[in-house]
Formats: structure tokens, C-alpha cells, sequence
């Protein structure tokens, strides 16, 4: 089976992406489902469209930022020009997105005096969500696109080469929309303030390592992938964060008694 439609449609000079399209998508379901939670907890729905689109803006500089230092350092050094304006939004790295949407985050919410973990917990689930549709655009666009494979998943992605590959960007969508079911029924049932964030980090990291094995990497170090090393710390992060905010909620309950 080929694949590959990385524009879905021309307007005379206007291009359509397909990538693009489903980046607008999960912007659009991610505001209105962020917007409905913040309305229930008391809070504007205009600063959920706000935050979301500063966490965006910055989330696609820090992915390209890290790119550029990872697989584009030399072109840089050599051709500052040519790397730093390049048109569209082609070479992007989750890693770096979510750390420049983070930064973001962060400065918004210390700004505007926001509960931190709080409102962590009500974009975890709509973060899942954002990247299953995004993933989408990129089986679509041909890109992160998984190994040779002669199983009967395989798909060919003509821009690639003429061998079959996992669909790995179909995966990636599937366990994603599965763990945006787990936080969102997990979300009303919280026992503290984070937990729903933490347990985002935590089953990220899981699906990620695993997704790594099927993944086509450019870079490995012995047997692990660079995201995989990547996700490694990114899972002890959660995982003590996790812990971190449950020892918090517990000692503050014993303090009120």
C-alpha cells in the first residue's frame, strides 16, 4: 500500500498541507476542550485560547530550534541564512517543542498568578489528544515514518525509498488517543493537584521508548535511539514529579489535621 499525501489541496497560489491542516485541527479541539474545562473550574475561557496559542508559537520554535542544533548544526555553521529561513515547518522535534511550550507555559502562568499544576491538569489530556491528530499529518506528509517491514501493516512511502515501513506515525495516534482516554477519565478523579500532568510525562515516556523500536532513528547510541535516551530521563522526571506532588498533598492533608 503507498501513502503519501503531504498536500491535500491548491488554491491557485495557495498550497494546503496536510500537516498543517491537522495542526489546526488539534489547536481548534484542544482550545474548545481546554476552554470547557476552564469554564467548570472557574476560569476565562479566553485565557485558554491565549495560552494555547503562545504554548504553540513557542512549541514550534523550540522543536525547530532543536532540530537545527541536532541534525543541522554544521549547515548552520556553515550557512546560517539557509537554515534559520527555511520556509514552512519542515524539520521538527517533539522533545524541543514541548520544552519550548513549556517555557511558555510556565512564564504565562507566573505572570498571570495561575494555580500551576492545576491548569497543568487541564491541558495534559488535550496534549495526548493534539498529538494523536498531529501524528495523522505526519502519515499523510511521509515523515517519521518507522523501519522496513514485511508484516502486513507495512505501508510505502514513496519519497522514502520502495520498501515497506510501519506505519509508525498510525501507532503513535492509537496510543495516544489511548492514553488521552486514561487522563480524561482519570482527570475528575485526581487526588491531587499534577497528578493528571505527571501521568501524562509518565505515559508518554512509555509509549514513546516503545514506539522507538519500530521508528526509523538516525541516530543511535548501542542499542537505544536518541529518543529513546530522551525519553528515559523524561520518564524519571514524571515519575519523581509524580511522587513528589503525592508526598506534598499527603503532608499538607496531615498539617490541616
Amino acid at each position: 500500500m503507498k501513502i503519501l499525501y503531504p498536500v491535500l489541496l491548491k488554491l491557485g497560489p495557495f498550497t494546503v498541507y496536510s500537516w498543517g491542516v491537522m495542526l489546526a485541527l488539534a489547536v481548534i479541539i484542544g482550545v474548545w476542550g481546554v476552554g470547557r474545562l476552564f469554564a467548570r473550574e472557574g476560569f476565562s475561557p479566553d485565557t485558554a485560547l491565549s495560552m494555547t496559542i503562545i504554548m504553540i508559537i513557542a512549541g514550534v520554535i523550540g522543536g525547530r530550534a532543536a532540530y537545527i542544533l541536532i541534525y543541522e548544526w554544521q549547515d548552520l555553521l556553515r550557512d546560517p541564512a539557509s537554515v534559520l529561513f527555511t520556509a514552512g515547518l519542515s524539520g521538527l522535534i517533539w522533545y524541543g517543542g514541548f520544552v519550548g511550550g513549556f517555557i511558555a507555559y510556565y512564564l504565562y502562568v507566573k505572570k498571570h498568578k495561575l494555580p500551576f499544576f492545576r491548569i497543568a491538569d487541564m491541558f495534559a489530556p488535550y496534549i495526548a489528544l493534539g498529538y494523536a491528530i498531529v501524528r495523522v499529518g505526519c502519515f499523510f506528509n511521509g515523515c517519521c515514518y518507522g523501519g522496513v517491514t514485511d508484516s502486513v501493516c507495512g505501508v510505502v512511502f514513496p519519497y522514502v525509498d520502495g520498501f515497506h515501513r510501519h506505519p509508525t506515525q498510525l501507532y503513535s495516534s492509537f496510543l495516544n488517543l489511548v492514553l488521552f482516554g486514561v487522563l480524561w477519565w482519570l482527570y475528575p478523579r485526581r487526588k491531587f493537584e499534577g497528578q493528571v500532568f505527571a501521568v501524562y510525562i509518565i505515559g508518554y515516556s512509555v509509549y514513546r521508548f516503545i514506539i522507538e523500536f519500530f521508528r526509523e532513528s538516525l541516530i543511535n547510541y548501542g542499542m537505544f535511539t536518541l529518543g529513546q535516551l530522551y525519553t528515559g530521563v523524561l520518564f524519571i522526571i514524571g515519575v519523581i514529579l509524580y511522587k513528589w506532588l503525592k508526598m506534598r498533598f499527603y503532608h499538607e492533608q496531615r498539617t490541616r489535621w
